[in-house]
């Protein structure tokens, strides 16, 4: 048997293991070293590359920053595109002045007593109130002609002035946009039949107003088979009812066949109609009597902020009008909700103290609704200086 012997010492195999791992450690080394300058080499590359690129880029945007630079519409443009960016915010704060005139029609007395204006003032600025300045006459058209009741009466008629406004709606409660609605005919009034009320035409067959555009039966039937078509001025309209239709649309249940149903609570369905945002109707069963008393309800849409304080009346005085005839001169203030001028409240219209609709020729209207100024008394006009024609004057 052969038999093999160590000859090497102890301390020389540890030698030999030391050199291995010398040798194993320095081969890493150079592999790492290796390594890292490849890297950074493709760093270098890499970043020069970069460096490159951001300089052509720089250039093709100094360049295209000189361009648009040197177009003249330029600050127009930017103009335009932010308050494009902004159109929500422009909408929501837009103020309607022409509701003055409506406004007014329903401020100023028609009946016995009438109050003139010769020259008015509109200030929207301010968001608490929009303030009407105006100088004015006032005439009793009797003995005593100078009255100063006249003019208490019209200030203590501020606490009753209301508005309304809201939307119309299909016979499903969907808003019909206001664009497409009709409200005011040719004379500038309100649509009235004196029976029924007020009402606007839709018009159904205009771009974005008829739900049922789409149908393939559009053409031949109505939005509902309870609304008939129209046409007013050449186009195809369905007439809303503002007013509620009290005797066809309430019934003590609501019916099957969704035919047209006003509840006592005032819940109207299955039937086009003006959505009030200010009025409240509601009905009474009263005895044995089959038809409801309805009331209408309007205490949340004050025209006149303060009531009988919103209107300031700074100076009074004798005067004569344009046709020689005896009056109260007087300057005052008003102040209306500014909500009254909102362009978003759609459909606005304004109250008089008796809760009516105001649905007069508004051209006839407004152009009466305005005079000369009155003259101050002559020196010897004793009739004018009288105190016998003076009532009430606090």
């Amino acid at each position: 048997m052969a038999r093999e012997i160590n000859l090497v010492p102890d301390v020389k195999g540890e030698m030999i293991r030391a050199l291995k791992m010398r040798n194993f450690i320095f081969f890493l080394c150079i592999v790492v070293v290796a390594a890292s300058i490849a890297v950074t080499a493709v760093i270098g590359t890499v970043m020069g590359g970069q460096s490159v690129i951001l300089e052509s880029k720089k250039q093709s945007i100094d360049k295209l920053s000189s361009k648009l630079k040197s177009y003249a519409e330029l600050n127009d443009f930017l103009t335009i595109k932010d308050q494009v960016g902004n159109i929500s915010s422009l909408t929501s704060n837009k103020k309607v002045l022409s509701r003055t005139f409506g406004i007014l029609s329903a401020l100023i007395p028609s009946g016995p007593d009438i109050i003139t204006i010769s020259e008015l003032n509109v200030n929207l600025g301010d968001s608490s109130a929009a303030v009407l300045s105006f100088d004015a006459q006032a005439d009793a058209k009797k003995e005593p002609y100078i009255d100063y009741n006249v003019l208490d009466s019209f200030k203590k008629s501020m606490d009753y002035m209301r508005y309304d406004y809201g939307d119309y709606v299909d016979k499903n409660g969907n808003v019909i946009p206001a664009y497409c609605m009709i409200e005011y005919g040719d004379n500038g009034a309100l649509f009235n039949d004196e029976l029924n009320g007020i009402y606007a035409y839709w018009t159904i067959n205009a771009d974005g107003c008829n739900p049922n555009a789409n149908n393939a039966e559009s053409e031949t039937t109505t939005p509902n088979h309870y609304a008939s078509i129209e046409e007013y001025n050449g186009t195809p309209v369905v007439r809303v009812w503002r007013t509620p239709q009290y005797s066809s649309w309430y019934k003590e249940e609501a019916p099957s066949n969704g035919e047209p149903y006003m509840n006592l609570a005032g819940n109207i369905t299955n039937i086009e109609h003006f959505r009030s945002n200010c009025i409240t109707y509601s009905g009474t069963m009263a005895g044995q009597s089959v038809s409801p008393k309805w009331t209408e309800t309007n205490e949340s849409c004050k025209l006149v902020s303060g009531g009988a304080s919103g209107i300031k009346v700074n100076d009074s005085s004798n005067g004569r009008s344009a046709e020689e005839e005896l009056v109260l001169r007087f300057s005052a203030q008003i102040s209306i909700t500014p909500e009254a001028y909102l362009f978003n409240n759609h459909h606005f219209i304004a109250l008089p103290p008796s809760g009516h609709h105001n649905v007069t020729d508004s051209y006839v209207q407004i152009q009466s609704m305005f005079s000369e100024r009155a003259a101050d008394c002559s020196e010897g006009d004793v009739d004018c200086k009288s105190e016998t024609n003076v009532n009430g004057d606090k």
